[in-house]
């Protein structure tokens, strides 16, 4: 097998999918296509009352999210990897934790369609963490329309992440433990997470770093 050259990362709000993509893209010199959630013009608003504007933040991030794949994830002659900090499937995850019964049919309808033409990557990198460290980065970065997040909200999340990738099956996946690793500031647990990524994959893997004292499991 070939090492990945079109990778996404994801994770829980928090997980540190931005930072890492920053990295690795510079890293590898790879082109970086980055979700834009301070663009949505509900966010704030559904942030502070969930149930009036939690559709209207959907859609529009499904359709941004379309229109920059259709523009962004396209073979790039000057950069051998490009790398995404979002899946544009996870999409559905919200979409089943926030919506009610009738704005989950309507977003369906319109989901099935666009994923069509969405290209897959060659591997998604999904950081595992628990809802605590999540809270804390979420608290340390300081975004203003992120102020009324509840635990409560990222511990469902959490959960629909962790149930979502149990049965993700489209593309090879690496699961990594990133609880208690800081591969923002700390070179040799980012230079370790970058081989792992970097290395061919195939179906279902996890990765805990050594001094979480794990083993890398495949599936």
């Amino acid at each position: 097998m070939t090492k990945p050259r079109y990778i996404t990362i994801e994770g829980v709000i928090g997980a540190g999918k931005t930072s890492l993509a920053k990295k690795l893209g510079e890293y590898l010199d790879a082109l970086i296509i980055y979700e834009q959630p301070e663009e949505n013009p509900f966010l704030k608003d559904f942030y502070q009352d969930p149930q009036r504007y939690a559709f209207q933040a959907q859609i529009f991030f499904l359709l941004s999210r379309y229109r920059q794949q259709q523009e962004n994830v396209q073979p790039d002659l000057f950069h051998e990897v490009m790398i995404a900090d979002y899946l544009f499937a996870k999409d559905r995850i919200f979409a089943h934790l926030n919506l009610d019964d009738r704005e989950l049919f309507l977003y369906d309808k319109v989901a099935s369609m666009l994923e069509q033409t969405v290209q897959k990557p060659d591997l998604v990198v999904y950081l595992q963490s628990s809802p605590e460290r999540l809270m804390y980065n979420i608290r340390q970065r300081g975004r203003s329309y992120e102020r009324n997040i509840s635990l409560e909200y990222i511990t469902s999340l959490n959960e629909a992440y962790n149930k979502f990738f149990f049965h993700y099956t489209d593309t090879p996946l690496l699961v990594i433990n990133s609880t208690q690793i800081d591969f923002v500031n700390n070179a040799e647990e980012f230079k370790d997470l970058a081989e792992q990524i970097m290395r061919p994959h195939y179906g279902l893997e996890y990765y805990s770093p050594a001094h979480q004292d794990s083993k890398l499991k495949k599936k």
